[in-house]
């Protein structure tokens, strides 16, 4: 591949820690290929940032380049793609203050709010399949929704329409 000049904008408030719900657009040859994800760990009390999430994806750490693996399997080489955008919508929630080291306490105050997200995750993986967009993920969740997350739901849904009209 020869040197070319090549730019990339991102807005400031993709650095902000916190639960956020996000699509990778990945422009192939072959058309748009999609991977769903949020942020919010399962396995520590940290919610990062998109842009954190960003580099990750496309790396080659095995146990954060899901986004990376994906395109693989599809036979795609993520350096070839013609272009990659995340959309992302949050922070939906703020991530969990430090007041405390005590990894317990901090994960009793995370989970109920990664499961929220976790649940908008899922929906908003189905719902884009379901229109017809081309989704690399499966997301396996049996979280619920409460009546606080369902409303939230529907104004990251509305936020997502506005690149996924199909949504």
């Amino acid at each position: 591949m020869n040197a070319a000049l090549h730019s990339f904008s991102l807005p400031g408030a993709m650095l902000e820690r916190g639960f956020w719900l996000y699509v990778w657009r990945v422009g192939t040859i072959k058309g748009d290929l999609h991977y769903v994800g949020r942020t919010g760990d399962n396995s520590s009390p940290h919610a990062t940032a998109p842009y954190t999430r960003m580099g990750q994806h496309l790396g080659f750490a095995p146990n954060q380049n899901a986004l990376r693996k994906h395109l693989t399997v599809r036979g795609v080489t993520p350096e070839r793609c013609r272009s990659f955008d995340l959309i992302s919508h949050g922070p939906i929630y703020p991530e969990v203050p430090k007041e405390t080291d005590d990894r317990d306490t901090l994960m009793k105050l995370h989970k109920p709010v990664r499961d929220q997200v976790g649940a908008m995750e899922k929906l908003l993986c189905d719902g884009l399949k379901a229109a017809g967009y081309d989704v690399m993920n499966t997301v396996n969740c049996r979280w619920q929704l409460d009546n606080i997350g369902a409303e939230k739901w529907e104004n990251a849904k509305a936020a997502f329409r506005e690149e996924f009209p199909l949504l």
